[in-house]
């Protein structure tokens, strides 16, 4: 079922290369951070009752006026993130969601994250890490989840952000998407002015 999975992902990617120049927008993060839940608050305006993705929800946003997302959810239960690599194509922005308020899996998130950012493919992509979950006891701040995930261990070419959120009330999420929005725009514009070195 996994290689379907990713045969379909890979195709239905290279159709959107087709399309009006969409931002391709992937969220990762372990099982249970709550990303399929930021995805349809943002998407419907409204908090929904998910379940545990098993494989992928492909939605699309408008962060701000002449900007799209195509948003890839994509499931975070450790038996499928071997799957995650048949995403990372074509990525212009990582949404990576944390769950806050769980401290014993932090180093398991970051190792995760620190494995995706490793792959060519993800080279200056950037990164706006929701520390979901704020409503929750013992919820870490911004600046302990900087710390907790080492964010300043990244590559330098690797511009991110960290933002508190709470996915039921919307808190934080469209700030989230327009941080994201800004950085997409400076990642398109480098690679527009590498390119037209290249070409030189």
């Amino acid at each position: 079922m996994g290689f379907l999975l990713s045969k379909l992902a890979e195709a239905l990617q290279g159709f959107e290369m087709f399309k009006d120049d969409p931002a391709k927008i992937l969220m990762l993060g372990l099982d249970a951070a709550g990303k399929t839940t930021i995805l349809y608050r943002v998407k419907l305006s409204d908090s929904i009752t998910t379940l545990p993705t098993i494989g992928f929800n492909v939605e699309t946003v408008s962060p701000c006026k002449g900007l799209t997302f195509t948003v890839w959810d994509v499931g975070g239960q450790e038996k499928f993130r071997h799957l995650w690599k048949h995403y990372y194509q074509n990525t212009q922005g990582l949404i990576y969601v944390v769950d806050s308020s769980d401290r014993e899996r932090l180093d398991e998130a970051r190792e995760e994250l620190f494995g995706i950012m490793e792959s060519p493919e993800m080279k200056g992509v950037p990164v706006v890490v929701i520390a979901n979950k704020q409503d929750l006891p013992g919820a870490l701040s911004t600046a302990q989840m900087i710390e907790s995930l080492q964010l300043r261990m990244l590559p330098r070419e690797n511009k991110w952000h960290v933002q508190a959120a709470c996915a039921p009330t919307a808190q934080g999420l469209y700030e989230a998407l327009d941080e994201m929005a800004r950085l997409v725009k400076k990642f398109r514009n480098h690679n527009r002015a590498y390119s037209a070195g290249k070409n030189r």
